[in-house]
């Protein structure tokens, strides 16, 4: 190797420590909070509604009975648009029922958000003992995954809002126990 080769090489290698030292830097002494979700974010979650927030909306639930989001004001709330046909939202609902589980008592609230009539998901949800309720319908399900960035219609979407009510995390595919844990940790 010549010594200009050499040269450059060490002069690129020291740049690129540098370069790393620096956004590790900056990692450490930002707000943990956004660092994490920024982190662990989809690169196709829509930023849009990220900061805003969520306006009170109603649907029925399983049972038909009329539900507001704000009834779950002051809580750490994870919105869940599924469907019992699609196969990714099935595999990601037992780690959410995990998560509910764990963290209800510290102040998180799942809300499952089926785009089907309430007949449809009644037997999937006592077939995987889901312990949060699943909110149900059709095109006022779709309009509400619209106002909160889901303009694709892409399913399963998740939404996590902190307990001021903004938006903070959004997900067009699955999100994973792991991901979805990291934010929830630093929002309770």
């Amino acid at each position: 190797m010549k010594q200009w080769q050499l040269i450059f090489a060490v002069l690129l290698v020291s740049l690129l420590s540098a370069f790393g030292g620096y956004q590790l830097h900056q990692h450490l002494k930002g707000d943990k909070k956004s660092e994490v979700v920024k982190a662990i974010h989809s690169p196709t979650a829509p930023e849009s509604v990220i900061g805003t927030t969520v306006e009170d909306f109603s649907l029925s639930d399983s049972n038909g009975e009329l539900r507001r989001l704000s009834e779950w004001k002051d809580k750490v709330i994870v919105l869940n648009f599924w469907a019992t046909w699609c196969a990714p939202c099935r595999e990601e609902i037992p780690a959410f029922v995990e998560l509910q589980q764990h963290y209800e008592s510290k102040g998180l609230q799942f809300i499952g958000i089926a785009l089907q009539e309430a007949d449809e998901v009644r037997g999937f949800m006592e077939e995987f003992n889901v312990n949060y309720p699943s909110l149900v319908g059709g095109d006022e399900v779709i309009q509400a995954a619209k106002r909160l960035g889901n303009d694709i219609g892409a399913l399963p979407y998740t939404v996590i809002i902190d307990t001021g009510g903004e938006i903070v995390f959004t997900r067009r595919g699955p999100l994973s126990k792991t991901d979805a844990e990291s934010i929830i940790k630093t929002l309770l």
